[in-house]
């Protein structure tokens, strides 16, 4: 007969630990991120979310001041390896902050579809992604950016190497 023992989570200390350590990996480590202004606004697995607003240099269509599809892409992409990093920090509840950041050395976009359904426009832009499935070594995700009238303009879906 086996017994399952309940999995030990990290105390709320040390979530915490590991939630301020991913808004500064993502916000201020990686310069990409920093680059496009994208800031973490939820780290809670059912809700991962980020927030890009509207800068002139962001403009894809001058006429029209609308946001750059490859800065959509980007940004979704970039959402995509936080809802799994987050994903990976739940995974491994067990393991202490710093454990959970070592493993995403590793990690990298594979594969990443995205679908522009409406002209970028507003004055900000809202992502959501969802870990739609978190193996050993590949992780999915889809992903939606609203703008700030809460419409659609784009979905995607991503691919990445966690392991």
């Amino acid at each position: 007969m086996t017994t399952s023992h309940p999995l030990v989570r990290r105390s709320a200390a040390e979530q915490k630990k590991f939630h301020d350590a991913m808004r500064e990996l993502w916000e201020q480590r990686i310069s990409f991120n920093q680059l496009l202004g994208l800031k973490v606004q939820s780290l809670d697995p059912a809700d991962v979310r980020v927030r890009l607003d509207m800068r002139s240099d962001l403009v894809g269509h001058y006429a029209y001041g609308r946001l750059h599809g490859g800065v959509i892409s980007a940004s979704l992409d970039a959402l995509a390896g936080m809802a799994l990093m987050v994903a990976l920090g739940e995974k491994h509840c067990d393991e202490t902050a710093d454990q959970v950041m070592h493993r995403f050395g590793r990690m990298g976009t594979i594969d990443l579809r995205v679908d522009f359904l409406r002209q970028g426009i507003g004055s900000h832009f809202i992502g959501h992604a969802e870990v739609t499935r978190l193996g050993g070594r590949i992780g999915s995700t889809q992903m939606r950016m609203l703008n700030d009238q809460g419409t659609l303009i784009a979905t995607a879906a991503a691919s990445f190497v966690v392991s």
